[in-house]
């Protein structure tokens, strides 16, 4: 019997052969295009990455460990800054759109618009990327890997940095925070468009001057049912890439270095990108933690606990790890490979053709389309507390007065972590691009923001005298970063205020690679106190009269309390900048608050003029923030000591309402305020937050009407600091609406509008089984004279549980547009595992039991301050059937 190969057909076997040979060819000739197969973008990702990494020597994969990663020339791996910003927009990278901070765009409620906010972001972002490689820089925020956002919860309203988050409950953190990944990531399954960071893991929010050596203990249940929900969102809806550990202990482990928090990330959540520690938190580990002995050794934890990116300097102590056998090279390789493996998911080393969002043109940048984004994001996201028959305002207004420390200034306008805006419009300025032209718009400033917290300016030309007199500074321009050799120029410069962008002053000079110094003198046009302060990025250092004003790096220290100085009347004051650039976001201001006398008086007899007030109070930056310096009454170290409004506003408000004009107040601020006095005495309240570049023309559209309000608040406005536990105590009882059984000021979930809902034919099922979705509709109907948004609220409570509950908690919201007169129905899916509790057993389980469903535009049982216009709730009730079943 013949065999099985002498049946072939030998001219079939000739084919086969010559099919072989070419496809061997062409196999051959596709690797001869590439140096390195890790160059081909047609091999599987793992491939490319293994091959990359084995090429490594221990030192080269040590350094690819640091957020300043270097080139390797060899390989041509060109070097990599793993640290950008884009909380709200794309920051420190010269002018972009900058959007409403992260607290002010959760009060819209709106998961579509904050996905098209974050969509725009990471457009802009692509967009400077390319263009700084194309001009052969790639610094510090010049890369693709964004550390934001936070979505640390706002447990309590001290937290200087709880602006940064979506505010105190857990289930608006994570679908808001999961839409604003979800638009950076972007949707090409080869790519991602950037890296988004999901910070800071975990349990961190205060307070700031602790935040290095804290140790944060709280129960099961709290870590479980709030401190985590939002970071397993992320992580496991979104497919966020990359996750901040914390400054913070964590049951007395260092967070960065944390078995049981990285073993929750990796084996229970799946998470396979990378994790990066907070900005020196490695370091913190030994000098503040006192966890290890020594930077080798904390470098070592960091990484075999699951750390793979050293924002900071500590992890080159890893070739000391290393000889000492604290670690392995196999050890190191699983960090490096993350690592690489995210570039490669960028697209940094494949053809720039093969990856769309590459194509991004650089004029998107800062475009009117998204200006007009910002715009829409600032009204949807105001909130209009109270409203006495006041507004709107009529736009025809012989006399309106505009008053207060925020109504005129623009670094009120965007929160810490932002971006430059091109066209920053203030609340006076919206107000009168608004009003018809015959209204007459005065304006004061009333007071300042807080004592020892002018309005700053930048320093007028008319007060700065060179050596020979010549009016302005004498400035010389070094071609480097640090006063080095004889100046490329000289100039005489008016006033120290530029904003050069992505370039330079000068095309001789190259971006990151000039400083400036102007020299000459200060003369004061009255005696008095002097207050100076600097806007300069990266850094800037000024001395006037020998006296060291402002200096140093910028990153977090945009909102140190200034210096005062006194200075006399007409005498000349010696005065030195010294400007530094190293990245591309070039900004020099020198700036001042002169002596003001009779702010109060002038703000009264403004209002007295008028036929009605707008007046603009709150907080700003320069008050609440990150780990800063100031410690003023209310505030310390970047966060509060009381929830009250600055003394001086306060003495301003209550100046103003007994003038007798109609007051509508404004409030710019990132964290709730107890303005008891005002709810009761002002007729009209909104609160914008801190709105972003278009914020002044969308408060202006809310007060005149041209747009119906319907933001709602993210975190609970209580009556007073006192009402609420030790701000140290990481215990969820009595915080947050959650937790709170005292009487509110304003609870979360509130707002107003300018129309009216009703609600009817809510659909329960009566009984569901304990694994089976809960699928609940309601009919919503504008009942009211003007087109308007809702936001449709679901609250869940646990009548009967084996451990205790929340009162009730949030587990659905929909933002509905209802013209009059219209009605909608909104569908929601309750999933079991929204149903389900931490027990005793410390054990995620859905139990057979009764619950509550209250669905409305606010939480039920609300008995605050309903005025022109209502919105209702509505109440159903279901059995859950079955046995107690474990969740995952």
């Amino acid at each position: 019997m013949p065999t099985r190969t002498e049946q072939v057909n030998p001219i079939n076997m000739r084919k086969i052969s010559l099919i072989l040979a070419f496809a061997t060819g062409l196999f051959l000739n596709a690797f001869a295009q590439y140096e390195f197969p890790f160059q081909n973008p047609d091999l599987p990702l793992d491939q490319r990455v293994e091959d990359l990494v084995s090429r490594l020597t221990v030192e080269e994969k040590i350094d690819q460990l640091v957020y300043t990663s270097p080139a390797i020339d060899r390989l041509g791996v060109p070097k990599y800054n793993w640290w950008n910003e884009s909380l709200h927009g794309v920051a420190r990278a010269g002018y972009a759109t900058v959007f409403p901070q992260s607290i002010s765009i959760a009060a819209s409620w709106d998961k579509q618009l904050m996905n098209q906010v974050a969509s725009v972001i990471s457009d802009e972002a692509r967009a400077k990327h390319h263009e700084f490689v194309r001009r052969g820089e790639r610094g510090i925020y010049q890369g693709l890997t964004f550390w934001s956002p936070n979505i640390n919860i706002f447990r309590d309203p001290r937290w200087g940095r709880g602006h940064e988050t979506y505010g105190e409950d857990p289930f608006l953190t994570g679908q808001m925070g999961k839409e604003f990944v979800l638009g950076l990531q972007g949707g090409d399954s080869d790519y991602l468009k950037v890296v988004a960071t999901a910070k800071h893991y975990a349990v961190h929010s205060g307070p700031e001057p602790l935040r290095h050596e804290f140790d944060v203990s709280v129960s099961e249940r709290d870590f479980r049912e709030t401190y985590l929900p939002a970071f397993r969102t992320l992580v496991v809806d979104a497919g966020a890439y990359s996750v901040m550990g914390a400054y913070n202990r964590f049951r007395g482990e260092a967070a960065c270095a944390s078995t049981e928090l990285f073993s929750i990330l990796r084996d229970e959540w799946g998470f396979d990108g990378y994790v990066v520690s907070d900005c020196w938190a490695i370091a913190d580990i030994w000098q503040y933690h006192k966890l290890e002995p020594d930077a080798a050794s904390a470098s070592a934890l960091a990484v075999r606990r699951g750390t793979d990116l050293n924002c900071g300097d500590s992890y080159p102590a890893l070739r000391e790890a290393l000889q000492r056998e604290l670690i392995s090279e196999a050890e190191i390789d699983i960090a490096v490979k993350r690592l690489f493996k995210a570039r490669f998911k960028l697209g940094m080393f494949d053809p720039v053709e093969r990856v769309e969002y590459a194509q991004i043109p650089y004029d998107v940048n800062d475009n009117p389309a998204h200006d007009q984004l910002a715009r829409e994001a600032a009204r949807a996201s105001i909130v209009l507390l109270k409203n006495e028959n006041t507004l709107p305002l009529s736009k025809k207004l012989n006399t309106l007065a505009v008053i207060g420390p925020n109504a005129d200034d623009v670094q009120s306008l965007w929160g810490n972590y932002n971006g430059i805006p091109s066209n920053p419009v203030t609340v006076l300025s919206g107000i009168r691009n608004k009003v018809a032209p015959q209204t007459q718009v005065l304006y004061a400033q009333g007071s300042n923001l807080a004592e020892g917290i002018p309005a700053m300016q930048a320093i007028p030309s008319i007060y700065l005298q060179t050596e020979d007199g010549e009016q302005g500074l004498r400035g010389e321009y070094f071609a480097n970063s640090d006063f080095e050799g004889q100046a490329l120029f000289t100039q005489t410069d008016d006033q120290i205020d530029f904003m050069w962008d992505m370039g330079t002053p000068d095309p001789r000079l190259e971006t990151g690679q000039f400083s400036i110094r102007w020299s000459g003198y200060i003369v004061a046009p009255k005696s008095g106190l002097y207050y100076f302060s600097d806007w300069g990025k990266p850094y800037m250092k000024i001395t006037v009269n020998g006296t060291e004003v402002t200096g140093g790096n910028h990153e977090h220290r945009a909102s140190l309390e200034p210096v005062k100085l006194e200075l006399e009347a007409g005498k000349r004051y010696t005065i030195q900048a010294d400007y530094r650039n190293y990245y591309g976001d070039a900004t020099a201001r020198l700036l001042w608050a002169v002596p003001q006398e009779n702010m109060l008086e002038e703000a009264i007899e403004t209002a007295r003029q008028a036929d009605a007030v707008v007046l603009a109070l709150g907080l700003n930056e320069r008050l609440e923030g990150e780990e800063m310096s100031v410690h003023i009454d209310g505030f310390a170290g970047g966060d509060r000591t009381s929830l009250d409004l600055p003394k001086e506003q306060v003495e301003l408000m209550q100046a103003i309402v007994a003038t007798g004009k109609p007051v509508v107040l404004v409030l710019i601020n990132g964290s709730a305020l107890s303005i008891n006095w005002a709810a009761e005495h002002v007729p009209a309240i909104l609160t914008a937050g801190y709105p972003g570049q278009q914020g002044g023309n969308a408060i202006a559209d809310v007060l005149f009407g041209d747009y119906n309000p319907a933001g709602r608040l993210p975190v609970t406005y209580y009556q007073s600091v006192d009402q609420l536990p030790d701000f140290e105590n990481y215990d969820m009882e009595g915080r947050t609406y959650r937790y709170f059984r005292g009487e509110t000021l304003y609870p979360f979930g509130y707002g107003l509008s300018y129309t009216n809902f009703d609600y009817a034919n809510l659909v329960v099922p009566e009984v569901v089984n304990v694994n089976e979705p809960v699928a609940v509709s309601v009919e919503v109907t504008n009942t009211g004279d003007l087109d308007g948004d809702e936001v449709v609220q679901l609250y869940l409570t646990d009548e009967k549980a084996s451990t205790p509950r929340p009162i009730r908690q949030l587990e659905g919201f929909e933002r509905v547009h209802l013209k009059k007169g219209e009605t909608k129905t909104v569908h929601f899916i309750l999933e079991p595992r929204q149903l389900s509790l931490i027990n005793k057993k410390e054990q995620r389980v859905i139990e057979p039991g009764w619950f509550t469903l209250a669905v409305g535009g606010e939480q039920a049982g609300f008995s605050g301050r309903q005025d022109a216009a209502t919105t209702t709730t509505i109440s159903g009730r279901f059995q859950v059937k079955g046995k107690t079943t474990p969740v995952k």
